[in-house]
C-alpha cells in the first residue's frame, strides 16, 4: 500500500535550516507530483510547495519562496524539503502528499 514517512522535523532557532524528508513506498513515485503542506497550532493547513514528477518543475508558496527549496531523487524514491533562514511563522507540523495520499508529518518548530 502507499506509505509517505517524513523525517527530520525537529527545534532550530530563527535564521536557522533544516532539511526534511519524505520517504515514499508502494507505488510507482516517479511519475507523480509530490507536494509539501504545513499546519500551524490554531491554523487551516497550507501548501508550501510542489515537484513534478521529474523534478524539473518546482513552486512554492509566497511565504516560502526563495528560503525553501524542494527537491527529489526518484531512485531513493524520497523528496526533500530544504529549508533556510527559518522564523519562528515557519513552525508547524509538515506533511507531504501525492494523489489523495498523505503522511503523518514531522514537527518543525522554530524559535525567536
Amino acid at each position: 500500500q502507499v506509505q509517505l514517512v517524513e523525517s527530520g522535523g525537529g527545534l532550530v532557532q530563527a535564521g536557522g535550516s533544516l532539511r526534511l524528508s519524505c520517504a515514499a513506498s508502494g507505488f510507482a513515485f516517479s511519475n507523480y507530483y509530490m507536494h509539501w503542506h504545513r499546519q500551524a497550532p490554531g491554523k487551516e493547513r497550507e501548501w508550501v510547495a510542489t515537484i513534478s514528477n521529474s523534478g524539473r518543475r518546482t513552486s512554492y508558496a509566497d511565504s516560502v519562496e526563495g528560503r525553501f527549496t524542494i527537491s527529489r531523487d526518484n531512485a531513493k524514491m524520497t523528496m526533500y524539503l530544504q529549508m533556510n533562514n527559518l522564523k519562528p511563522e515557519d513552525t508547524a507540523v509538515y506533511s507531504c502528499s501525492t494523489q489523495n495520499y498523505w503522511g503523518q508529518g514531522t514537527q518543525v518548530t522554530v524559535s525567536s
